[in-house]
């Protein structure tokens, strides 16, 4: 399974008055690092695939996490996102954020490759087998 990685510095603007990341921050940064996930398996930008793909997006229809460890400002983490399981047209994506090396937050997100049909509609849509193809 394809393991994208990245380091993020915990911003004052993560936090909330208690000096810790407000928990919606997270799913933020998850939300991020899943779009950087497939741009390093396509070779390619979210935008890019929105031009070359009947693809719209792929809008999160579910997630849970699991809140280990806090983070404060100044704070060095590392998210490091795959997907654990490809569907008709939707996926799980598995998130761990670790602190100092040890697991801090564990986050599922199932999300649904969508189209904008001609009336403005999103849908689900069955994903290409070659962009399936990139992640193992």
């Amino acid at each position: 399974m394809l393991i994208n990685s990245r380091s993020i510095r915990i911003q004052w603007g993560d936090c909330d008055p208690m000096g810790i990341v407000f928990f919606p921050r997270y799913f933020a940064m998850f939300d991020d690092s899943t779009s950087m996930l497939f741009e390093r398996a396509l070779g390619m930008s979210k935008f890019e695939l929105t031009q070359r793909q009947e693809f719209s997006g792929f809008p999160l229809v579910d997630i849970r996490a699991r809140f280990l460890v806090p983070s404060r400002f100044g704070d060095d983490v590392v998210i490091e996102s795959g997907v654990s399981e490809f569907r008709r047209s939707s996926f799980d994506v598995q998130h761990r954020l670790l602190k100092s090396g040890e697991l801090a937050i564990e986050c599922q997100e199932t999300r649904v490759w969508s189209f904008k049909d001609a009336d403005g509609r999103i849908k689900g849509v069955p994903i290409p087998e070659e962009i399936r193809a990139k992640f193992v």
